[in-house]
């Protein structure tokens, strides 16, 4: 006999006793926090904040010396590919339990939803960061347009090695069925084509609105600080750099390449053709931009093509740069 949703009864009380649960031992890192990953960390999300690699420039902030970034404060507990497809340790664990009783509920499918991170203090080098993950709640069975599913809600706990906390990560899933797609029935009547989908609309504020009233224009604005003349993207009020809270701004030229990029598959939206291609491009002037590449097979692309600036008029009220491959010259 089932219970509502074709779930075994009981199934719903077994899935809530998981609140509270840690799904596993408080994990070490394998390296305590180290100037050489601060560095490969800030060079490739671009941050050149002198904090993360100049000692003097870190005390002169009143630091004692060189800091990780706060966002790294994952990177360091997570354990590597190999260690996520071996065999667990001591036998299953609590996340290997709960995913087990949420496969046992069809609930197969996983995609990430938000994190929300809380940081108490600065890393520096010599730090050992251990991991320790509980389940703070998960929810009542929901349709959403994956499919019907829970959003699992997990906490994660960054400490130090006095045990004292650094950090905490408010970590939230959706594990869900997928939908069945609909099979057309040949007694159904023609149905009337749907308006066509808007894309989603961004959110302006007064900080970035110059930007999409730019757009509107058919000219890419790149914030520039008044004071240092530093380019920034996305638009801040302040400049990372010196600290001046005074811009204007420079038209881009419309030429750049390709700096890194994904083929986006899921999840799907009406609005786009999947797959589609998001991308950072590299500026000319120096400065990045993520985008969308059109005419442009996703298995053409490569690091460092060419771009130059298109214009996609979405509707009425929005248009958004977006970036083609560069006409290659005659020889």
């Amino acid at each position: 006999m089932t219970g509502v949703s074709g779930l075994q009864p009981g199934y719903e009380e077994r899935l809530q006793a998981f609140t509270g649960r840690a799904l596993r031992d408080p994990t070490p890192a394998q390296d305590p926090v180290n100037q050489p990953m601060i560095r490969h960390w800030a060079e490739a999300m671009g941050d050149t904040n002198p904090v993360y690699t100049d000692a003097e420039a870190a005390r002169a902030t009143g630091r004692e010396g060189v800091v990780a970034p706060a966002s790294m404060v994952q990177a360091w507990t997570m354990r590597g590919y190999a260690a996520t497809v071996a065999p667990p340790e001591g036998g299953a664990t609590g996340y290997d339990e709960l995913v087990a009783l949420l496969d046992e509920g069809g609930y197969t499918s996983v995609v990430a939803t938000d994190s929300e991170f809380t940081f108490l203090r600065e890393l520096v080098p010599g730090d050992h960061i251990a991991v320790h993950e509980s389940v703070e709640s998960v929810s009542a069975e929901k349709k959403t347009g994956l499919g019907t599913g829970r959003f699992v809600t997990t906490l994660k706990t960054y400490t130090d090695g006095q045990g004292e906390t650094v950090a905490t990560q408010r970590w939230r899933t959706l594990r869900f069925r997928p939908a069945p797609e609909k099979a057309p029935t040949a007694a159904a009547a023609p149905a009337k084509a749907p308006a066509p989908a808007l894309r989603p609309r961004p959110a302006v504020n007064r900080d970035n609105a110059f930007f999409f009233e730019g757009a509107g224009q058919h000219r890419l604005l790149i914030q520039r600080c008044a004071s240092c003349s530093l380019l920034r993207h996305p638009p801040g009020p302040c400049c990372p750099e010196c600290g001046s809270l005074e811009w204007d701004t420079v038209e881009a030229a419309g030429h750049g390449q390709v700096y890194s990029f994904v083929v986006n598959h899921h999840p799907r939206h009406p609005a786009f053709e999947s797959p589609y291609l998001v991308a950072v491009v590299e500026l000319a002037e120096g400065t990045r931009i993520v985008t969308n590449l059109t005419g442009v097979a996703p298995d053409d692309v490569t690091i460092g093509m060419a771009v130059v600036l298109d214009w996609l008029d979405a509707d009425p009220e929005l248009t958004l740069p977006v970036f083609r491959p560069a006409p290659t010259e005659a020889p």
